[in-house]
């Protein structure tokens, strides 16, 4: 029995979670996964892009042509080349023959604009780091650290179990020392389950969450239609005429009126735009999806804590509306679920839960441990003599009415005495 006993006692303490380590509150993800993708992005594009675009200006020199008088010296078409590309005006004639005016303006300043535009994809990500951040590291730190202190809590009452068992000489005591922890409710009221249901009703995260995802939905739309008002006004004229005949040119006779010119920067400026605006238009149906996430609850990470004792908040029901904090906060557990070292095994605990033939025997990671451990769980029960029992057919022959082995009578026991939030 002494050999039984410690092998039990080296299984309950190698179940026990290790003391988490400094690093956990520098490890800890305060970014979804697809909001980062989508900053990388949504930011990175456009900066990559202007980038590429002023290296091929510094590597081209002047970024237009024009077609200056065969009478033009070396200086004057370079001053024609300036004078236009300073003033990007279109001077051309309408279907009545009046002559109109085309600022073409908005292409100088197109690559600047694309900076702007990461600026502006940028913002959200500032209010989230700066308005949500703190309050969500601190909230993730505290969860996780008391998810796992919940699961060592159990491991240790099994530890106490098994102590109790091995020092009563009679099954009698052993039972009423747990029928008196049971009186103690230990469980009843944990701080994490009633911290989880405050978090139930605050709104502060998930309101910095859609407003994040507005913001950035809002930045996106604006960004193609800007593109879109770019192609169908100047995106298509890549030559113009020019006048040069302003200041002290303007009583020149040698000077014609109009001079063609060509941008030599045009189709790059046009694949820049259809880049940008492309890729945008498939973020959006992106940033939708994060904003619908908080439409329902994650349940999956929740049903696995079901195993330990009095946590119930889904069994009771208390996932009322998902548009609160508790949600957004499950969110990033998720994203966090490296961190969370009893997830596993409880994740583990409940598969096995899934494969027993006896599914009722184990409720808890109290029954599942007290399994390994070789306790004898079940309580000696006085035969009794019920209204079912009188009709059962072993009962009308004289049998006598057997307790059923097992954990069952321990784990609904437990889920029902020890107290729950």
């Amino acid at each position: 029995m002494s050999l039984s006993h410690t092998a039990a006692e080296y299984m309950l303490s190698d179940a026990l979670l290790p003391d988490p380590s400094s690093s956990r509150a520098k490890g800890l993800r305060l970014e979804l996964p697809s909001d980062r993708l989508l900053k990388f992005i949504t930011v990175g594009l456009p900066l990559f892009l202007v980038s590429l675009a002023f290296a091929r200006e510094f590597s081209a020199g002047s970024q237009i042509s024009c077609f200056s008088p065969t009478n033009f010296t070396g200086k004057q078409s370079a001053y024609t080349d300036t004078a236009c590309w300073d003033s990007l005006i279109h001077h051309g004639f309408d279907a009545e023959g009046r002559a109109i005016t085309k600022s073409l303006w908005a292409l100088k300043v197109f690559p600047y604009s694309l900076l702007v535009v990461a600026v502006l994809m940028y913002l959200p990500y500032l209010l989230w780091r700066y308005a949500a951040a703190p309050a969500l590291h601190c909230d993730l730190l505290f969860i996780i650290d008391e998810l796992d202190k919940s699961y060592n809590r159990s491991v240790r009452l099994v530890q106490h179990m098994k102590k109790v068992q091995q020092a009563s000489a009679e099954p009698e005591q052993f039972w009423e020392e747990y029928e008196r922890a049971r009186e103690e409710r230990y469980f009843e009221f944990p701080l994490l389950e009633r911290y989880l249901t405050c978090k139930q009703h605050a709104h502060a995260l998930v309101f910095i969450y859609i407003l994040r995802n507005l913001l950035l939905l809002l930045f996106l739309a604006a960004t193609c239609l800007y593109l879109v008002f770019l192609h169908l006004n100047i995106f298509f004229q890549d030559e113009f005429s020019c006048s040069i005949k302003t200041g002290l040119l303007q009583a020149e006779p040698h000077i014609p009126s109009l001079i063609p010119c060509k941008l030599i920067f045009f189709s790059v400026f046009q694949l820049i735009s259809l880049s940008v605006g492309s890729v945008y238009v498939l973020l959006i149906p992106v940033v939708i999806y994060n904003a619908l996430q908080l439409c329902q609850w994650d349940k999956g990470l929740l049903s696995v804590y079901e195993m330990l004792p009095a946590f119930d908040l889904l069994s009771r029901r208390m996932l009322t509306c998902p548009l609160n904090d508790l949600n957004v906060i499950l969110l990033f557990l998720r994203a966090n679920i490296s961190e969370l070292t009893s997830f596993s095994r409880l994740n583990a605990v409940s598969a096995l839960r899934e494969a027993t033939a006896n599914k009722e025997d184990i409720d808890t990671v109290i029954d599942f441990m007290t399994l390994l451990a070789g306790l004898e769980t079940t309580k000696p029960k006085h035969q009794a003599c019920t209204p079912e029992a009188k009709d059962s057919p072993a009962l009308s022959n004289g049998a006598a009415l057997e307790p059923k082995p097992g954990v069952e009578t321990m784990g609904k026991a437990s889920r029902d005495s020890l107290g729950s939030a």
